[in-house]
């Protein structure tokens, strides 16, 4: 049965980081525990009540990507058992689905993103300017639309409560070296496009989907954190793909559309929400998990 965590608590070891929905602790100078919880943000705000199961659902969907795209590039995973760095005491069927033993890299200071589809704030640049994210697009392109290739998008990494900003590619090289930009939007929109190509076949889109990547002591590049998630990505059934509209997704939207409706300024502390939005998020969740990775967490 799913577990439900809103926040860890694994006393003896160091927390370095308390983010939006993970638990980072150090466990040494080269290795993480990172612990994905139950928690649910929505316009950049942690709202107070869990959805059961999601950072379970959300560790073994990335887990999953994580090895079917070895081949394009390493990822953060270390095949360490959660027994040998749990303090004692530990409930393990609390963590065992929802915690990773990782390398633990020096962030690349990017989100480093990957548009196939003109969605979410892109079609509204896009509205706004021809453009997205600078990019210029082919005019007369309707909402949802593919785009004639997948374009990279980077953004600014924000703090808890904070917005992240578009950036162009030049502020990413300004940042962090070309040779690195290139190897971060190589990387981004080769996971991207072999991603897509994999859930066509199993009836699901990805419209757009972001990244974080990270280097070793050595300068190798490694994918971390999250990867492919309905969290950090816009799934959407194909059957119900069309243009012209925003299609339903494999994702938090039925919290968001619900938070849409009520008298609510968008800065915390968020309000609570309704069981039954709760359980329908969480269907969906466990929805494109079972689409895409074949995994059931009953």
């Amino acid at each position: 049965m799913p577990t439900t965590l809103l926040q860890s608590n694994l006393p003896g070891l160091d927390l370095i980081h308390r983010g939006k929905v993970r638990d980072v602790y150090a466990l040494s100078d080269d290795r993480l525990l990172i612990v994905a919880t139950d928690r649910l943000s929505a316009f950049d705000v942690v709202l107070p009540d869990p959805i059961p199961g999601k950072g379970e659902m959300l560790t073994q969907i990335s887990n999953f990507w994580f090895d079917k795209t070895a081949h394009i590039i390493p990822n953060h995973l270390l095949e360490v058992p959660l027994g040998e760095v749990l303090p004692a005491g530990t409930d393990l069927s609390l963590y065992a689905g929802r915690a990773v033993v990782t390398r633990r890299l020096k962030p690349v200071p990017v989100e480093a993103i990957a548009r196939g589809y003109l969605i979410g704030s892109g079609w509204k640049d896009y509205q706004a300017t021809g453009k997205l994210c600078g990019i210029a697009l082919p005019p007369g392109l309707k909402q949802a639309q593919q785009l004639p290739e997948p374009i990279f998008t980077p953004s600014t990494k924000a703090a808890v409560g904070d917005h992240d900003e578009n950036v162009s590619f030049d502020a990413v090289v300004d940042a962090v070296g070309r040779e690195l930009a290139e190897k971060v939007r190589d990387a981004t929109l080769a996971i991207y496009r072999w991603a897509a190509a994999y859930a066509a076949e199993r009836g699901i889109i990805i419209a757009d989907t972001k990244f974080e990547f990270g280097t070793d002591a050595s300068g190798k590049l490694y994918v971390m954190d999250e990867m492919l998630t309905p969290d950090s990505s816009r799934f959407w059934p194909a059957d119900e793909y069309r243009t012209g509209i925003s299609p339903p997704s494999y994702d938090k939207q039925f919290v968001r559309d619900y938070l849409e409706t009520l008298d609510w300024n968008k800065k915390a502390p968020g309000p609570h929400v309704p069981g039954e939005i709760i359980e329908r998020t969480r269907a969906k969740y466990a929805e494109a998990l079972e689409r895409l990775a074949g995994i059931r967490l009953d």
